[in-house]
């Protein structure tokens, strides 16, 4: 993986034309990595969009623990917002950017992280707790 660098796990979210499409920042640290990666406009459901479409990626440490956060554009989802850049501090919570409209954002989380969501569960920013991370 991009920031882990080894096995992750990963949680996507889709998000249809009619949900919010802000995105938060899933835990409090310092972006350490920062890339946008031009690609197609996959329908963001499908799996293949998470390595074909349009897309930043979001590394943000904190002590030794790293995440990655992919903003991905879907099939009318053309523009991806980002406020942060490589060396940012980013708070749990706190909005990172958006999607411009039906897309999704995948998460890729330590392998001891432990999922707190199901499959097809609906997940509200700043609100559902996603997984539990243990610092190491």
């Amino acid at each position: 993986n991009y920031f882990i660098h080894g096995p992750a796990k990963q949680i996507s979210i889709f998000l249809s034309v009619f949900d919010v499409h802000v995105n938060r920042a899933p835990m409090s640290g310092t972006v350490g990595f920062f890339h946008y990666q031009p690609g197609k406009f996959v329908p963001a459901y499908k799996s293949a969009a998470s390595a074909e479409n349009e897309q930043t990626i979001i590394g943000i440490e904190r002590d030794s623990t790293r995440i990655v956060v992919k903003q991905i554009a879907g099939i009318l989802a053309r523009r991806i917002v980002c406020y942060l850049r490589e060396g940012f501090r980013v708070k749990k919570g706190e909005r990172i950017g958006m999607i411009k409209f039906g897309s999704r954002v995948d998460l890729f989380l330590p392998p001891e992280a432990e999922i707190s969501v199901q499959l097809n569960q609906k997940v509200k920013g700043g609100e559902t707790i996603v997984a539990k991370l243990n610092s190491k």
